[in-house]
C-alpha cells in the first residue's frame, strides 16, 4: 500500500502522514488539534521539530493556512501535545 505524505506547512518537506500533527479547521470555523487525523474540515500539518513549531508561532502560519485569525490557545494546545510526545 503506498503511504500518504504530506508537507509540513513550517519546513516545506514532506512526510508520512502518520509523522504530523493535524490542525483542523471545521465548517464552524473552529480551529483544533486533530489527534485522530480524520475529523472533518480544512487540515494543516507540522512536523514534530522545535524549530518548526517556533516558526509556525513566529510568523503565525496558521493564520496564512486557513486564512482567518487563529487564537493563541491553538499553538499553546500545538505545543503542548508535541511536548508530551
Amino acid at each position: 500500500m503506498e503511504k500518504r505524505q504530506r508537507m509540513c506547512i513550517a519546513c516545506r518537506q514532506m512526510f508520512d502522514k502518520k509523522d504530523l500533527k493535524r490542525i483542523v479547521k471545521n465548517s464552524d470555523g473552529q480551529i483544533f488539534v486533530d489527534m485522530t487525523g480524520k475529523a472533518n474540515g480544512r487540515g494543516a500539518y507540522i512536523c514534530s521539530s522545535k524549530e518548526c513549531m517556533q516558526k509556525l508561532k513566529k510568523q503565525k502560519l496558521l493564520n496564512k493556512t486557513f486564512k482567518c485569525a487563529v487564537d493563541e490557545k491553538v499553538y499553546l494546545d500545538l505545543e503542548e501535545k508535541v511536548a508530551r510526545e
